[in-house]
């Protein structure tokens, strides 16, 4: 189990290490180095997504260990709750920025193995504090930089623990 301590509340992650070992196992990793701790959740649309994991406190982008194989594959679903991978265009560019799915996104699912077809990894799920997560989606956004949808009071992860 994996604790994020954030500025809006406890969220608590399950990671399924069966069904997506390498993106749970990267995810992990990154929690156990102490990645993200200072991170913010960058981009967050309602009815949609909340996305963390890549920036730190007025957007600075942190460096990130290479891409990981996309494990979108493996039939788990992005339903609400769940925690994704986000990535770029290249289905196979997934490195530390994550998503959680704010309702039932099974457009992301994975469908083929062409780059349209790809998906969105799914590797774990939200235990507890999906109240923390929809908090979130209060928090008023805009555009900063190149960025949409940027909270304007920022979203930190203030401490991570791995149990």
């Amino acid at each position: 189990m994996i604790t994020f301590k954030t500025n809006l509340g406890d969220i608590k992650i399950a990671l399924d290490f069966d069904k997506a070992p390498v993106t749970a196992a990267n995810f992990k990793q990154y929690c156990e180095e102490g990645f993200y701790e200072g991170t913010i959740f960058h981009r967050v649309i309602k009815g949609f997504m909340a996305q963390g994991g890549g920036f730190e406190s007025g957007m600075l982008e942190k460096d990130t260990r290479a891409s990981i194989k996309n494990e979108a594959n493996n039939g788990l679903s992005n339903k609400r709750g769940t925690l994704a991978m986000a990535r770029t265009q290249d289905p196979h560019s997934a490195s530390a920025q994550f998503f959680i799915n704010l309702v039932d996104n099974n457009f992301l699912d994975f469908k083929n193995e062409s780059v349209q077809g790809w998906g969105y990894c799914v590797f774990g799920e939200v235990a507890e504090g999906m109240d923390i997560v929809d908090k979130m989606t209060l928090v008023e956004t805009g555009r900063r930089g190149y960025h949409d949808d940027v909270p304007k009071d920022e979203i930190i992860v203030e401490s991570v623990e791995v149990a």
